[in-house]
């Protein structure tokens, strides 16, 4: 038997986490405000960045809301309001996730600059603090948002079958984060890259200029791009993360666990979210009063929560299982088992930061290879930085497999779908040491374009080094993760399969077997879809960058004053530019998952098992893709760092010069289209899911 007051109380315990999580994030906004923000020249470049931002958001909003309106009436029509008010709010809590973790972030970049005139610490503790912002949020409003769907439509349904009900609403929540969660990548991945990659060109190699030099007319684009990418776009992504792995647990301990714990079983999830929610808390309050260094205090505070988790999942598992749980064609496992099932997502956590932070931090062997490489030429920087996405791919997939071994031995299916849940719960922290390296990158361009002391622009480059490596290592843990968590979507689509052949009397005999030459077909469009994909997403930031570049050209040579400081640059003319390329581009890339899914799904001869075969092929070279680009992106970036600290020459070096060009090459693997294959995968997985009763009687022939 299950504890029958924790199975049926959980989900509101794990309700009140998230607030708790909400509430303490709201206390950080206070205490980041009444922060001192520096002269008037601080805020004048700060409030150019906020305008910047605020302005692309609210115009990606209004795009992004008008195709969310059109697909909101095709899920109501195709799988009924309750999927249609689940998509509203997966869609409105991603954005919300997005839009507040950046309004946060560009005003905590300017106390973070004024906080290094003070002290390292003084900076390290604002720009941590406005990152913690956005990843309390990111974990609260998703806990929150896929349990009041979950309880609401249980409640006020009509349905005959409640639990199928709010199911079919929370698949809805699914696919609303994930569209969000594309959007948000792509236009934020395009329009920091393109400006970025403008900036760098004409400003860095033609120009001779510094990073974030205010006479560069695309640096304040530059910084909101910061923002909007890595900031907005990645809590949407990492939202659609961790709501997709909430949802696919759910959705997999509803239909494989049976007996007394079957309720049990789908409650958890949500209290091990709950629960690493309040560690989450206490790491980001301990990390405020340690006298460590910027990069130990970081470490610390992700150990810190992983082992106050790890701690509270035993008696958390063995009170809600006491007599374990029955899982179908597994049968009973014991509380134990699920608990190291968890552990096992929680260590991933782990490994995967570890693995990511030796190919992409200057202090270990990749980087210095790539910034060597750089000595001598372009072309051996581009080659070394190739090299090492590829070799980043390996440790990463082998880990990823022995998790899936591991915990599938443990409690079966749902044994990986803990695993994924409880490697997500850690989203908190990790998130806050995402957003903690934009707050610092545009806190170091801020201290340039107001005149600060070096001392200043120092310690600021050398929190942005970690933060950068932060930025690196998060990717890797959204693209594992989502690796993952697709796993679990693709066995939630096979078991929607057989109970949607069963209510209509039909015998389920499909099998994905490598012999079935449909099922290699599936895995040829799938494996081709991630490249595609990338293809786009890559020929956008070439498209915007190139207009960035022949702008920032035009104005130079317009006003030669510029470049003396005797013109001020028009920073206006380079934000309009990515902003309306951002919305234009990501179109094509972000519908495209959506489109290719029905189309197989429509096909004659194709159907469900082609579908499938699909489903897996995406992940598979999703995850090596994804990995590899975030990987490449991430090291190349650092050489050029590596190398802007003294080593191989220094700036205005050979070697300097070559690595600027291998960062530009980085720049959209790692922020662009590498961080956007994460919801993309998991697109084609929801929407194949979602589509299922919609084309079930097509495929069965009735």
């Amino acid at each position: 038997m299950a504890n029958i007051s924790l199975a049926s109380n959980g989900l509101v315990i794990s309700l009140l986490c998230a607030l708790l999580g909400l509430v303490y994030a709201g206390w950080l906004i206070r205490w980041i405000l009444a922060a001192p923000a520096g002269n008037e020249r601080m805020h004048e470049i700060a409030g150019a960045v906020q305008q910047g931002a605020k302005a692309y958001l609210n115009r990606q909003i209004m795009s992004v809301g008008s195709i969310a309106v059109f697909i909101v009436a095709l899920v109501w029509v195709g799988r009924g309001l309750e999927s249609a008010v689940g998509f509203l709010v997966g869609a409105v809590c991603s954005m919300v996730a997005g839009y507040i973790g950046m309004f946060i972030a560009v005003r905590a970049n300017v106390r973070t600059t004024q906080g290094a005139t003070v002290s390292p610490s003084a900076a390290l503790r604002v720009a941590l603090n406005g990152g913690a912002v956005t990843g309390l949020l990111v974990v609260g409003l998703a806990l929150l948002s896929v349990g009041l769907v979950y309880l609401g439509v249980s409640h006020f349904s009509t349905d005959a079958n409640t639990t199928h009900a709010a199911l079919d609403a929370l698949v809805g929540t699914a696919l609303g984060s994930s569209l969000i969660s594309v959007f948000a990548r792509l236009g934020g991945g395009i329009y920091t890259k393109a400006a970025d990659v403008g900036a760098d060109l004409v400003g860095k190699i033609e120009s001779k200029l510094d990073e974030d030099d205010p006479r560069n007319p695309a640096t304040i684009a530059d910084n909101v791009g910061d923002n909007v990418g890595d900031c907005a776009g990645m809590a949407a992504d990492v939202f659609e993360t961790y709501a997709v792995s909430l949802i696919g647990a759910v959705l997999i301990g509803s239909l494989t666990a049976v007996g007394d714990a079957a309720q049990a079983a789908l409650v958890y999830p949500f209290l091990l979210g709950g629960v690493s929610v309040i560690g989450t808390i206490i790491a980001i309050a301990l990390a405020n009063v340690t006298s460590f260094t910027p990069q130990k205090t970081l470490q610390v505070a992700v150990l810190t929560t992983t082992v106050l988790s790890a701690i509270a999942f035993w008696p958390l598992t063995h009170a809600l299982f006491p007599q374990g749980v029955d899982i179908q064609g597994k049968g009973i496992c014991s509380a134990a088992n699920v608990f190291w099932a968890s552990i096992i997502g929680l260590v991933m956590t782990y490994v995967v930061l570890l693995i990511t932070n030796y190919y992409t931090s200057t202090r270990h062997y990749p980087v210095q290879a790539i910034a060597r490489a750089s000595e001598t030429g372009h072309a051996t920087n581009i080659i070394s930085g190739l090299a090492i996405g590829l070799h980043a791919t390996a440790l990463p997939v082998a880990f990823i497999g022995i998790a899936i071994m591991l915990s599938y031995n443990f409690a079966g299916l749902y044994g990986i779908a803990i695993a994924v849940m409880a490697m997500l719960s850690m989203s908190g922290v990790v998130i806050a040491l995402d957003a903690f390296g934009p707050i610092t990158d545009n806190a170091g361009g801020i201290a340039v374009m107001a005149g600060l002391d070096k001392d200043v622009r120092r310690t600021t480059d050398d929190l942005d080094a970690i933060g950068n490596t932060m930025k690196a290592v998060t990717k890797g843990y959204a693209i594992a993760s989502a690796g993952l968590a697709a796993l679990v979507l693709f066995g939630s689509y096979v078991e929607e399969l057989k109970n949607a052949y069963a209510e209509l009397g039909r015998q389920f005999n499909l099998t994905f077997d490598l012999q079935d030459p449909y099922v290699i077909i599936g895995l040829f469009i799938g494996g081709g879809l991630p490249f595609i994909f990338s293809a786009f997403s890559l020929d956008a930031v070439g498209k915007a960058a190139g207009a960035v570049v022949k702008e920032v050209r035009r104005q130079i040579s317009a006003k030669p004053g510029i470049l003396e400081g005797n013109d001020k640059p028009d920073y206006g003319t380079c934000v309009d530019i990515v902003t309306k390329a951002a919305l234009r581009e990501m179109i094509v890339p972000a519908i495209l998952p959506v489109v290719v899914v029905i189309a197989v799904a429509w096909l004659p001869f194709f159907g469900p098992k082609v579908l499938g075969g699909m489903l897996v092929g995406t992940i598979v070279t999703g995850l090596f893709i994804g990995i590899a680009m975030t990987s490449s992106g991430g090291a190349w970036d650092n050489a050029k760092k590596f190398i802007e600290l003294g080593n191989f020459g220094g700036k205005g070096s050979p070697a300097h010069d070559a690595s600027v060009t291998g960062d530009t090459v980085g720049d959209p693997y790692k922020d662009t289209a590498g961080p956007a294959i994460n919801p993309m995968i998991k697109v084609v997985n929801i929407v194949a899911i979602l589509i299922i009763p919609i084309f079930i009687k097509y495929w069965a022939g009735v």
